[in-house]
């Protein structure tokens, strides 16, 4: 996973730059302005726990987030996040990453 994390560490910096350029760039306050500093802040967490060394553990049990899960959302802090994104999907993708 060291592999994973750092090539993720270099993807949410980048993230981030976008960002807050995207933030410098906005003349008015309104529901985009608020939503780049929502996913910003959570790039920075992510980012932060990429530096303490416990990025991808569920923030509410602790266990392990699957890596692949982690590829393609690394700001996912719980598997009750992942599981309330799902209310999004047309598809069944549960199966994809948690085996029950």
């Amino acid at each position: 996973m060291k592999a994973m994390q750092e090539k993720l560490y270099l993807e949410l910096r980048e993230t981030e730059e976008e960002l807050i350029n995207g933030l410098m760039k906005r003349e008015s306050n309104d529901w985009l302005t608020s939503f780049l500093k929502e996913e910003l802040f959570d790039v920075r967490a992510a980012i932060a726990k990429i530096q303490k060394g416990n990025f991808g553990e569920c923030e509410i049990s602790g266990e392990l987030l699957p890596e692949e899960l982690l590829k393609i959302l690394p700001t996912l802090k719980s598997e009750k996040d992942f599981h309330q994104i799902g209310s999004f999907y047309k598809k069944p993708y549960e199966s994809m990453f948690f085996y029950r």
